[in-house]
């Protein structure tokens, strides 16, 4: 199958550029100037012409922070693998990474074998998996190397979660040790989980049990300190971090001093982080719960010092942290105690669309949009330029994207297994046009004409990013 992408303008982390691109089965396999006589020759041979006129054609999204069937306090997250991915190509993201638990006592690859056997033949996009490490021993240190050897070259440890998740700083030094000597990435979830299961406790002592409470007893200086805490404890093993999640300006100023110091340390944030706010936690009722997720949100005037590490890439990476449970049944499992209210947001579909409203508003640039959504994920997690490039050789995931049209969100409209939308009634611009995941167009003309199963795991090498 040969498909050749006419008329658009091409957009890479680098520039824009009015080209024609040509693909072959899986790849792309050239760029030529639009109307050229190199690009008026491929029409005659080729098998599709897709008119892209009018419109940007970007890498696929790449989506490095998902959780898909993630069982979380005594309930597990509504979208499948199936059901995620698709509304992942509806969204232009060709490929997610998804977090692969190990459980107390559970081998590391146990864990890596639970989660690829609920993704193997049901992903509509292309997906790969960090490992969480939920039990630091001499045995999941080892299978550290054994994993990166296979091409899962990425590990998650909390500060956060005392019983459940959380690491002790031994245990964290100990796990970043490893990665300094297998080459791995440390992702870390920086939050001061102890103190701030007192700060619950004191909060449900008083009887402040509405959904507001997640956020106020969950304040910035804690993801400030667990945030500085971790990259010391990476600056001394030698170690590169990658921060996810970040919420708050305290813990972005640590990353700030650690990059300018010229340390190997990143961070992600997320669409909610830069559009809602702890306001929205507040809602009349129980409607707070809805935005319930971990880092809380931040009072609005955090948004801006976001929008900025974007621009200067102190923030590297926009990532969803898909994690959705459904209001009724779910989120309702909170109700008279926050602590009890399944904590994450549906996102997965909206990443796109919710960065490019930072183009529209002069936050960000064109090529930066595509830089943090799909370039620099690709290079933070060993997938360039197979991934988050259109060149020669890589792989055709491909978007075409209308800048100019309008589209109003919402969970009458959406394709996540989710029956609320944080985003509900936000008339945005800019919206997907055409989906090609490896060359196999999977959204276009308004339909999915995708599959479950066309998506394939994927290894990855090691981080791209490192100074």
């Amino acid at each position: 199958m040969r498909s050749l992408i006419r008329g658009g303008t091409v957009v890479s982390a680098e520039g824009a550029s009015a080209l024609d691109v040509l693909v072959e089965d899986e790849r792309v396999v050239a760029l030529a100037a639009g109307g050229s006589e190199l690009a008026g020759s491929w029409q005659e041979g080729a098998d599709r012409v897709l008119e892209a006129a009018g419109k940007y054609v970007i890498p696929g999204g790449i989506d490095a922070h998902t959780h898909m069937e993630m069982p979380f306090g005594g309930t597990m997250s509504a979208d499948t693998f199936e059901t995620g991915t698709r509304a992942a190509a509806w969204g232009g993201t060709t490929m997610i990474i998804d977090f692969a638990i190990q459980s107390k006592g559970q081998s590391l690859i146990a864990g890596m074998d639970a989660w690829q056997s609920k993704a193997d033949g049901v992903c509509a996009v292309d997906y790969s998996f960090h490992a969480i490490i939920s039990d630091v021993n001499e045995s999941s240190l080892k299978e550290m190397d054994v994993l990166v050897e296979q091409g899962v070259t990425s590990f998650k440890l909390f500060m956060a979660y005392p019983g459940v998740f959380y690491a002790t700083d031994r245990e964290i030094f100990q796990a970043m040790d490893r990665a300094a000597g297998n080459g791995a990435l440390i992702m870390m979830h920086a939050e001061n989980g102890i103190a701030i299961d007192a700060i619950v406790a004191a909060a449900l002592a008083k009887g402040q049990t509405d959904p507001i409470f997640h956020g106020l007893t969950r304040p910035a200086e804690m993801e400030g300190e667990a945030a500085h805490r971790a990259i010391t404890l990476a600056q001394v093993a030698k170690a590169p971090l990658y921060i996810v999640h970040l919420s708050s300006e305290p813990a972005l100023a640590a990353v700030v001093a650690a990059r300018d110091r010229g340390q190997n340390t990143f961070a992600e944030t997320c669409p909610q982080y830069l559009f809602l706010s702890e306001d929205d936690m507040a809602r009349p009722g129980f409607e707070g719960a809805k935005f319930v997720c971990t880092p809380p949100l931040r009072p609005r005037h955090h948004q801006a010092a976001l929008w900025r590490g974007l621009r200067t890439d102190d923030l590297s990476v926009v990532a969803t942290d898909h994690c959705p449970f459904c209001f009724a049944e779910q989120k309702e499992l909170g109700v008279g105690d926050f602590t009890k209210i399944p904590n994450g947001l549906p996102g997965v579909e909206n990443r796109m669309d919710l960065i490019f409203q930072g183009v529209v508003a002069g936050e960000i640039t064109l090529p930066r949009w595509v830089e943090v959504t799909s370039t620099n994920p690709a290079k933070m997690f060993g997938l360039y330029p197979k991934k988050g490039a259109i060149a020669p050789g890589s792989d055709a995931d491909i978007v075409i994207y209308d800048p100019l049209a309008t589209q109003t969100i919402s969970a009458a409209t959406h394709h996540m297994a989710v029956d609320y939308s944080c985003y509900e009634g936000m008339t945005i611009t800019g919206h997907v046009d055409t989906v090609l995941s490896r060359g196999r167009q999977i959204i276009g003309g308004g339909a999915y004409t995708g599959e479950a199963g066309h998506g394939r795991f994927v290894t990855r090498q090691l981080c791209q990013r490192l100074g």
